[in-house]
């Protein structure tokens, strides 16, 4: 596997015999409620499984999923450490969250360079193959770092880094294992791809090089189509492109497509926001903590992670992606409060506020992707409002839809994900926040109910077609950190959205 760590499969009885031979590797074993090990790890420890609860009293240890006991220098284990993991769920009746647990292995090798983990259990999940799988997956979110411009590290730092991690990963069934930890590779990278686009400074990640990254997937089999300024302008995007005119960076629209479905069959569409940087444009933002607008582009980069994961795995789908592209800046050239643009739609729209800018990117790019494709549905995911971290923090994504299948369809996909929204209201009285004296509508409905007359204004370019508006400021950059995820690019939606063409969109 790719990334900061590489996972071997081997056989249990392999990974035992071959442990005296590698002084330096860590072992890593389950126990369950009352201390329970499985009947290999029992084996395999022999003598040494007394040790567990001996230290587990003085560490009052009980076993559940989070606790560890990390015993130095184990008497009876060649292993320099033994790593005892909680494996029982926090609450009785629960199901135990394998892909946590996965994060919660790497988290305790702490400065281990190599571990062999047990994949055995004294309660057996009820589908191995789906547990393994997502416990691989959980070591793959957790061992992601970016760190490509640290130059300076000492010798000490190098010697001390715990990445790249070197795992085996031992279990019962060894065919089983490769087959499981290999079906959530694409998915991991997509998230890393993602998260790596997140973290990118904005002088090295602008709409040209960000639509190169995105050329990357034809690799896979995506068909990627990039708009440039003259191809924007021909479609009339103009509201999209004014965003971007007062910058030196020309906008871009890409749009890619995995036909894996039916020939013939309507896709399903994800559009992103792509604004590389986000300065305010006229309505300059203040200076303090401008340096993270880097991450306004969290939803186009959430699309091309995506389209990554869905054309690895070949889903069983047509997909459009489409993102768009933009760089918000101040300049002679830039847009005012006061201007009207056209938009792609013909509806004009009276600026306010030039810092409310990725919803004038996204009503182009929505309206494209409906008349040139009419999708089964179209999702649109945008780091938009500050308000709805106002409203939710940073434990839920904002959800707008105008079709309540698709709503519940996602929010039982965010649910087995832990990529989590909340259904937040819409209707008419919000949309009159948005009409204008001298427009069809303006970008701002004022500071009342921010997030949802800014899904209501997205909502003018959809027409009939069942969407979905997720709002992931707060969750997209600068997350809290959590078991599966120490960076501050999070790759949020990629699983969400993966998990929810699988579950209601295959065929």
């Amino acid at each position: 596997m790719s990334g900061s760590v590489s996972i071997d499969v081997v056989s249990l009885s392999e990974g035992v015999a071959s442990l005296p031979e590698h002084s330096g590797q860590v072992l890593v074993v389950f126990a369950g409620d009352g201390l329970g090990l499985g009947a290999a790890t029992q084996a395999a420890l022999g003598d040494a499984a007394a040790l567990i609860p001996r230290a587990a009293e003085t560490a009052s240890f009980k076993g559940k999923i989070g606790s560890s006991l990390d015993i130095l220098a184990p008497a009876g284990v060649a292993a320099p450490r033994l790593i005892v993991l909680g494996a029982a769920p926090e609450k009785e009746g629960e199901k135990l969250d394998y892909v946590r647990l996965g994060g919660l292995a790497v988290s305790k090798l702490g400065k281990a360079k190599k571990a062999l983990i047990l994949f055995d259990f004294a309660a057996p999940p009820e589908n191995v193959a789906t547990a393994a799988a997502d416990f691989a997956l959980g070591l793959r979110l957790r061992a992601y770092k970016f760190d490509q411009f640290k130059t300076k590290k000492s010798q000490k730092d190098e010697a001390d880094s715990p990445s790249p991690l070197d795992l085996q990963l031992a279990g019962a069934d060894k065919t089983a294992l490769e087959a499981a930890t290999s079906r959530i590779e694409g998915l991991a990278d997509g998230v890393d791809i993602a998260r790596t686009l997140v973290n990118l400074p904005p002088n090295l990640l602008y709409p040209e090089s960000f639509a190169e990254k995105a050329k990357e997937l034809e690799k896979l089999g995506v068909e990627v189509e990039v708009l440039d300024v003259p191809a924007l302008e021909a479609l009339g995007m103009r509201a999209l492109l004014g965003v971007g005119q007062g910058s030196v960076r020309p906008s871009r629209v890409v749009v890619m497509r995995w036909n894996g479905g039916a020939s013939g069959a309507a896709p399903v569409a994800f559009i992103g926001k792509g604004v590389c940087f986000d300065s305010g444009g006229i309505s300059l933002k203040p200076g303090a903590g401008m340096e993270d607008m880097k991450g306004d582009m969290a939803g186009a980069a959430c699309v091309v992670g995506l389209m990554h994961a869905l054309a690895s795995r070949k889903a069983a789908a047509n997909v459009v992606g489409a993102i768009g592209l933009v760089e918000n800046m101040p300049g002679g050239a830039a847009q005012r409060p006061g201007d009207i643009v056209a938009s792609m739609s013909g509806q004009t729209i009276e600026i306010i506020n030039t810092d409310a800018e990725g919803r004038l990117v996204l009503a182009d790019v929505l309206w494209h992707v409906q008349s040139a494709y009419k999708p089964k549905f179209m999702i649109d995911l945008a780091t938009l409002t500050g308000a709805i971290m106002v409203a939710l923090g940073q434990e839920y994504a904002g959800l707008f839809s105008n079709n309540d299948e698709l709503a519940e369809n996602l929010t039982k996909a965010g649910v087995a994900t832990g990529e989590k929204l909340w259904r937040m209201p819409m209707g008419p009285t919000y949309d009159k926040l948005i009409d204008s004296k001298f427009a069809d509508m303006k970008n701002t409905g004022g500071r009342h109910a921010g997030s949802i007359s800014a899904a209501q204004f997205l909502q003018r370019f959809v027409n009939d077609t069942p969407w979905a508006h997720l709002d992931i400021a707060g969750m997209g950059m600068g997350s809290p950190t959590n078991d599966l995820n120490q960076s501050w690019g999070s790759g949020f939606g990629v699983r969400l959205l993966d998990r929810l063409v699988a579950d209601f969109y295959e065929k």
